[in-house]
């Protein structure tokens, strides 16, 4: 790269960008067209819709709204709050529109800038310390477009370009294929739950009696009477959060881990594994490693009564719908909920499927976490020419 010719021009010259239209709570509809905001572009570099509940009304959307709609292949890039996580819109997520908060991108003409190098180049140390330098704002800091058409942007010749997307896709697509992959295996477990657990086909149901839906042998409990407590240690405000460091930190965000600490006052090594639950936003997450809990409304579940496994009643708390309670602390509704507390035996036997099912997510989560660090050092480096491609 060092040996070509490299320009450098003003991101407006070539790239097109535009940041969503600033939506209002009364225009929000149960239905409609879906709209993503910078919650749903994560850390690793991945979208998650799955727990979006902002729609418009479609009549409004077509009316005044369809220029904002995102297409196949758009990077996206979140402007608010946690700055500069930036994305590819696939068609598994569409049809979808942008908020404020997020600003899409993709390059006015192929031939002059190729759009993996553009996705290249925002997340590169380069435009990421730009974009820290021309935030405003306290807490809540956020750039937009009048800050971007101060950016320049170096560009080398389209077969190097091409060659940079490249290397950098092939992690990329690495990564994206373990996610789906947990997804799977997370999918499987569920369905083995719902099958024993909620179906009521376990093993030896054939000569089981049921009675008012409760075979013989199992009882109805509520969560709340279910929960361990659980030790008060010092909580990480996401404004403390770190890039990276030894502790992850576990919050009620879409991304799995929102952030790391150095604070080992606040780690938590026992008892795990655990179930961080979000009292906002109703995620819920098996943790079986040392982690530190976020500051913004999080609850960590562990069972009291050893006749049930930490993997069960995870599964069992993830079939519960919280949805119609909107936007509340949602705890409470959750401890109220009757789940199945079932024959030891039983559970013993789901436990060992369950369990080994969630060490292989964990195995492909370190992998990706790997996978990661070694893609964002080698970017710099290809960036710069330091290494040739």
């Amino acid at each position: 790269m060092t040996t070509d010719v490299v320009q450098v021009r003003k991101l407006p010259d070539v790239v097109f960008f535009q940041e969503g239209p600033g939506l209002r709570a009364w225009q929000w509809t149960e239905e409609g067209m879906k709209v993503i905001n910078g919650t749903n572009i994560l850390l690793d570099g991945t979208i998650d819709v799955s727990n979006t509940d902002k729609f418009i009304s479609q009549s409004e959307f077509e009316a005044r709204y369809r220029h904002f709609e995102i297409s196949d292949g758009d990077i996206v890039l979140s402007s608010s709050g946690t700055l500069g996580k930036v994305a590819r819109i696939r068609a598994e997520h569409l049809p979808l529109m942008m908020n404020t908060s997020v600003i899409r991108f993709c390059s006015k003409d192929p031939e002059t800038l190729h759009d993996g190098y553009l996705f290249a180049f925002l997340r590169s140390p380069l435009f990421q310390a730009l974009i820290r330098a021309f935030a405003v704002g306290g807490v809540q800091q956020n750039f937009g477009p009048v800050h971007l058409k101060q950016i320049e942007i170096p560009i080398p010749p389209l077969h190097l370009q091409r060659g940079i997307a490249d290397i950098l896709s092939a992690y990329d697509d690495l990564i994206e294929n373990n996610r789906r992959r947990m997804a799977l295996l997370e999918d499987a477990a569920r369905q083995l739950y719902r099958e024993w657990f909620v179906r009521l086909r376990f093993p030896g149901h054939e000569h089981t009696r049921i009675t008012n839906g409760v075979p013989e042998g199992w009882e109805r409990c509520t969560v709340a009477n279910l929960l361990a407590k659980i030790e008060a240690k010092p909580r990480v405000p996401k404004e403390e959060y770190l890039p990276d460091g030894p502790i992850p930190c576990v919050d009620q965000s879409a991304e799995f881990i929102g952030g790391y600490t150095e604070n080992t006052d606040a780690a938590y090594s026992a008892p795990l594994p655990i179930v961080v639950f979000g009292d906002h936003t109703r995620t819920l997450k098996y943790v079986d490693f040392e982690f530190a809990r976020g500051a913004d409304g999080t609850q960590l579940i562990f069972p009291n009564d050893d006749r049930i496994s930490t993997e069960y009643l995870y599964l069992a708390l993830k079939e519960i719908d919280l949805s119609n309670y909107f936007y509340a602390r949602h705890f409470k509704y959750l401890k109220v909920q009757e789940i199945f507390l079932p024959k030891r035996s039983l559970v013993q036997e789901f436990g060992t499927c369950a369990k080994s099912v969630f060490e292989q997510i964990s195995t492909l989560r370190n992998l990706n976490r790997k996978l990661r660090a070694a893609r964002d050092l080698l970017l710099p480096r290809l960036m710069s020419g330091e290494i040739a491609v």
